[in-house]
């Protein structure tokens, strides 16, 4: 099991003011989604880790320059003068790079912040909402900003790596296929493997 002790000694990357409301948590929660053995708790705790910035952004931050709109949201904004309209104004921007996709509606149906990316592993889209919300029993789709709270932001992961079927590849022990079914590529690889190891001493594999 993972405790207090265990986890601030072998996990020392990880800021304890945000990481201690989930560890009573982990050894209910991720049973619950096949995360049950070493290896898959290993990996999927260091995936979180580094996607949620040591349990620290459970919040989706959109709050972008227009530089960055540019080179991040090409697609939507071709142009830095396209993008200086929308720059530094979060909700205008989910509203419009998340409409009409992922089950939300158009720009003006608001769907895009309102069910912005929240949790460990951010979900995102009114579908994934409405997915999550038949799983569980609970209404995530009518109040979306719970999925940010310590439970539920564990869960709505757990239930994404279950979705996905990625305990297949962390039996395999691939951090490539596992950092590519969360990531969609492989940013941050160095740091999640650093972090992997550092799991895998918890669990002692």
């Amino acid at each position: 099991m993972i405790t207090e002790e265990n986890f601030k000694t072998l996990i020392p990357d990880v800021n304890w003011h945000y990481a201690n409301k989930y560890i009573p948590l982990f050894d209910i929660v991720l049973p619950k989604y096949e995360i049950d053995t070493p290896l898959r708790k290993a990996y999927f705790l260091s995936q979180v880790t580094h996607e949620s910035g040591g349990f620290k952004f459970v919040t989706e931050n959109l709050n972008y320059s227009a530089k960055a709109l540019y080179g991040v949201f090409r697609k939507y904004f071709p142009s830095l003068d396209t993008a200086s309209a929308y720059a530094r104004k979060p909700e205008k921007i989910a509203n419009k790079v998340y409409a009409n996709r992922m089950g939300n509606g158009p720009e003006s149906s608001g769907d895009g912040w309102k069910y912005k990316g929240r949790g460990l592993i951010q979900l995102t889209g009114k579908s994934n909402y409405s997915e999550l919300s038949k799983n569980t029993a609970q209404d995530f789709t009518s109040n979306p900003s719970i999925v940010s709270n310590p439970k539920w932001a564990l869960t709505s992961a757990c239930w994404y790596w279950q979705k996905r079927n990625i305990n297949k590849y962390a039996d395999e022990d691939d951090i490539h296929m596992v950092t590519k079914l969360i990531n969609g590529g492989y940013n941050g690889l160095q740091n999640r493997q650093h972090l992997l190891e550092e799991f895998k001493k918890l669990y002692k594999i």
